[in-house]
This record gives C-alpha cells, structure tokens and sequence, in this order.
C-alpha cells in the first residue's frame, strides 16, 4: 500500500513538472498568467481582457533596458493616442533572474510603477519566462491585441528604429 502511494505521488510530481515552452512568436496565443503585485493582490491575463496589452517581462538587474521603448509607449498614453479604455501597459519581474532580494526588487518595482503609472507583478519563480519561452538576463517586450494573440515581441533591447512602429501597432490595435 504505502508502495502504491509513493508511486502515485511521483507521478504527480513529475506529471507537475513545468518544461520550457517554445518561444512565443507574433501569431501565437500567449498562455495565462496570474501573479501577484506587491500588496499580495492577483492579477492575471484576464484582468485586461478585451484590451491591448504591453507586457514587460523584466529582469531586475536589466529593468532600464526598455526605457526608451516603455517612454515612448507612455508618451501615447499622455497625448491620448493610446486609451485607458483600451490599452494596458503593465509589468512582470523576472525574480528568479536576480541575485537581489525580493524588497529590493519591490522598492525598484515600486518606483517604476509610479513611474509609468501602471502595475508591476512578481513572478517568483520565472513561470512565465519558461511557459512563454522568454529569454532570461534581459527585458522581453510583448504586444498583444485585445484576443491576446502575439503582435510582437522582441526579447532584449527593442531597436531604436522599431519603437515607433510598435507604438503604432498599439494605436492601430485598439481599433481591431
């Protein structure tokens, strides 16, 4: 008996073990998600159905990579030409990316959501790095339209000559 429940339960684990999916591409449904912010409240992808999302997946360490990129996309924002109504620009901490402790990355992760006035999540555990395929040590940017599908992503530095482009594409998916 005690055989048979050992048994069970390594099935269990290893039928829980999570393998890193492929690499999300433009085309491709992003999977769920559901993280916690700092104050312990979960959001996940459903909380901005219907609208465009940007979600920035962060290494602690690389967090001003994209400043450039995230600036543009809130000079949109300010100028009206991206909507409250329908778009979303939001963060995800690579936790598990960093040697630094989690208050650290919570003060850092604080300070950029007052920032750009949005909402920054934790992921502990590089969940959403392995499921979406994303690369570790760097920021991924990844545009989804308002069924979630992947319009683009760019895993490290986004190219100075594709900002704009991809702050149209924001605008533009508002409307689809």
């Amino acid at each position: 008996m005690r055989r048979a429940i050992l048994v069970f339960v390594a099935v269990l684990m290893v039928g829980s073990v999570s393998f890193a999916g492929e690499p999300l591409k433009v085309g491709d449904k992003a999977p769920d998600f559901a993280f916690e912010d700092a104050d312990g409240k979960v959001f996940t992808n459903k909380t901005w159905a219907g609208k465009v999302l940007l979600v920035n997946y962060v290494d602690p360490d690389e967090s001003d990579l994209n400043e450039h990129f995230t600036d543009a996309m809130k000079k949109a924002s300010n100028e009206g030409l991206l909507t409250k109504a329908d778009y979303k620009g939001i963060g995800i901490v690579d936790c598990a990316a960093t040697w630094k402790p989690d208050f650290l990355i919570r003060q850092i992760a604080g300070d950029k959501a007052k920032k750009y006035e949005t909402i920054i999540i934790f992921d502990y555990d590089a969940v959403m790095r392995e499921s979406w395929g994303l690369k570790e040590d760097t920021a991924n940017a990844i545009l989804l339209d308002k069924q979630g599908i992947v319009q683009y992503i760019n895993m490290g530095r986004v190219p100075d000559e594709e900002v704009d482009k991809v702050v149209q594409l924001a605008i533009d998916l508002q409307t689809k």
